[in-house]
């Protein structure tokens, strides 16, 4: 998964013309799977992404201009999805906080499960909404309820030509589609979006350069990631927990374990899991820490290494996706399972670097439990007519 790759290098297809729904990913009998190229093509596709938001006359420009004046008002900013989308939503919300600064009043801005939203629309202000595809029916949903509510709308989502698009006052097009339906270009391109916005926000332009140097460097931790999967992939069930905008890396690490390698996952705030929680695990448990942002770091680090002395106690195979001054400092017996370095990156916003940083390192970890497990993740098990019929269900 070189970064130098020049297959990586090149952009890749975008969504059909007309527009039409993805079908199944084509079979792979082994790998690389269309996740290890979509993986492979992340620093690359982030570099373009971020060059061209970057532009003050891009739509990225004109949605930070909007959300700017709503937050100026008062008025509720709510960003919704669902799936990896969902995660979007968070990382799109703990990067552009930050980018509103003293700005955007405490409360602003928060995400939202898009069906819950849906339910409840707001009478005003804001909603954006995060779909890769731009037709997921609860996202659409939500967003039309708003729009009849009073609301502001605006979608970030793969074309202007989706249905989700035709909903909204305004879009951000990524243009680049995910291959595989275990989606990694489709966790990426929100938080690409967000970080171009925030830049607009704070006036400290996006850096593209930046942002590929710390995506290519996750994905030099492939030996590492191979090595963690082998002995997490022997586990009955895996934990992950998180604290600060880590907890968005921790949920998409929850749902891509389930879609990829099918091992039953669960995810815990990084104090939660030690209320309650230890009681249902052992031996047979795998944890997975995730720990970069460097806000309050040394809080977050001493009460993650009583976490996994608790997990050491029961026998937990413990791993840890971390920055690398938290390693440095975190015993190795701590973490028999393995771990992965995340660059500092002091140059970048504290959210973006953690949201960035992780993001490669969780998908490679993803991808190589799935090598493990014998399991093809591209198409999220629905080649399988049982799981096909199951998805159908609910469409």
């Amino acid at each position: 998964m070189s970064p130098q790759d020049s297959d990586a290098d090149r952009p890749l297809p975008g969504p059909p013309d007309p527009w039409r729904a993805t079908s199944t990913p084509e079979s792979r009998p082994g790998p690389p799977y269309l996740m290890t190229e979509m993986i492979a093509a992340e620093p690359a596709f982030a570099e373009r992404l971020l060059g061209r938001l970057a532009d003050p006359a891009s739509p990225a420009a004109r949605l930070a201009e909007l959300i700017r004046s709503t937050a100026r008002t008062r008025e509720p900013i709510v960003v919704v999805g669902c799936g990896t989308s969902e995660h979007g939503a968070q990382g799109f919300v703990e990067i552009v906080r930050d980018g509103l600064g003293e700005s955007g009043p405490e409360g602003s801005i928060v995400a939202a499960q898009a069906f819950e939203a849906a339910l409840e629309p707001q009478g005003g202000g804001l909603l954006i909404g995060i779909s890769h595809e731009g037709a997921t029916w609860a996202t659409s949903k939500a967003m039309t309820r708003a729009h009849e509510a009073g609301a502001q709308i605006a979608i970030v989502t793969v074309s202007d030509r989706s249905p989700g698009a035709a909903a909204a006052d305004l879009v951000v097009a990524t243009d680049e589609l995910d291959q595989s339906w275990c989606h990694t270009i489709g966790y990426l391109s929100p938080l690409v979006v967000a970080t171009a916005i925030a830049g607009h926000l704070s006036g400290k332009p996006a850096q593209p350069g930046a942002a590929r140097e710390i995506l290519g460097a996750g994905l030099r931790q492939e030996e590492a990631a191979e090595d963690a999967a082998r002995k997490l992939a022997r586990a009955r069930h895996i934990i992950i927990v998180a604290s600060g905008a880590d907890r968005v890396a921790g949920r998409e690490l929850t749902l891509k374990i389930e879609e990829g390698p099918w091992i039953p996952s669960a995810y815990r705030d990084l104090e939660t899991f030690l209320h309650g929680h230890l009681p249902a695990t052992g031996g047979e448990t795998g944890l997975v820490l995730i720990l970069s942002d460097r806000r309050r770091r040394a809080e977050r680090f001493e009460r993650a290494r009583q976490v996994l002395s608790a997990a050491a106690e029961l026998g937990l195979r413990s791993a840890a996706i971390a920055a690398e001054g938290a390693l440095r400092e975190l015993p190795l017996e701590l973490t028999p399972a393995g771990r992965l370095v995340v660059p500092e990156a002091p140059g970048l916003p504290a959210p973006v670097a953690a949201l960035l940083g992780t993001a490669t390192p969780l998908q490679i970890l993803t991808e190589r439990l799935s090598r493990a497990k014998g399991t093809n993740p591209d198409p999220i098990r629905r080649d399988d007519e049982r799981y096909r019929k199951a998805a159908a269900a609910a469409e």
